[in-house]
């Protein structure tokens, strides 16, 4: 396999199971909580729609799954050693 293929289908084994995730997390967040009442209750000057709301809401869970996803796989990620000499070398 070529080096520019498995770097492609490890980014995909991060970004596409967090892409999930964060649909799924968006969802549940929102469905308790209402984008008017966050706004509301941060006092924040910044108007935004509910849709802008939910987008950013989802960018950010995005970004924070796919870097812990990132994160494991990366240590997960097994590196050749080099042979070690004897001791009596």
């Amino acid at each position: 396999m070529s080096a520019a293929r498995g770097a492609t289908r490890w980014w995909a084994a991060i970004l596409w199971p967090s892409f999930l995730l964060a649909g799924a997390m968006d969802m549940l967040v929102f469905s308790a909580i209402d984008p008017s009442d966050l706004r509301a209750a941060s006092g924040a000057a910044i108007e935004i729609s509910r849709q802008g709301a939910y987008t950013l809401g989802f960018l950010a869970f995005w970004v924070l799954i796919s870097t812990a996803c990132a994160l494991t796989a990366l240590l997960m990620t097994e590196y050749d050693t080099p042979a070690e000499e004897p001791d009596g070398a």
